[in-house]
């Protein structure tokens, strides 16, 4: 065995805060937030110079975690947050609720717009995608049944 467990997913934003308070609205518990800088985060990511502020926010279950990060500098280079759900690379993260319409509800508040509409699939998901702070894709499941 290769992999031991998925430890994160990675997130760019330009309002850490907001999406802080977005994604504790779904559910997410903040784990952490601080700089990070110097020799060692240039040599991992190749960018000279890098100073970002990230926030690591765990999911309830414990499992999963997903990094919120804000780049100082060097500056952003490209702007995928509007990109359609067809588009290459990343597209989106996906959490399951206990109630979608509660959710979506509370969401809403926040500024999430609805992608599309809530479908079901089978006996088993109502499902969709919002988009959340910023225009990020985020999907919502609810398990039936």
């Amino acid at each position: 065995m290769t992999v031991k467990r998925m430890d994160n997913i990675g997130i760019v934003v330009e309002d850490i805060d907001a999406a802080i308070e977005f994604f504790s609205e779904l559910g997410l518990e903040l784990e952490g937030r601080a700089p990070v800088e110097g020799s060692w985060a240039d040599d991992v990511t190749g960018l000279r110079g890098m100073c970002v502020e990230i926030a690591m926010m765990r999911t309830p279950d414990g499992h999963s975690r997903l990094e919120l990060s804000r780049f100082l500098a060097p500056p952003v280079v490209a702007d995928h947050r509007t990109a359609p759900v067809n588009a290459l690379g990343y597209l989106r993260v996906m959490f399951t609720v206990e109630d979608i319409d509660d959710t979506l509800a509370r969401l809403d508040k926040q500024g999430a717009k609805l992608v599309g509409t809530v479908a079901q699939f089978e006996d088993t998901y109502r499902l969709c995608y919002i988009r959340g702070p910023e225009g990020i894709l985020i999907g919502i499941a609810q398990e039936l049944g």
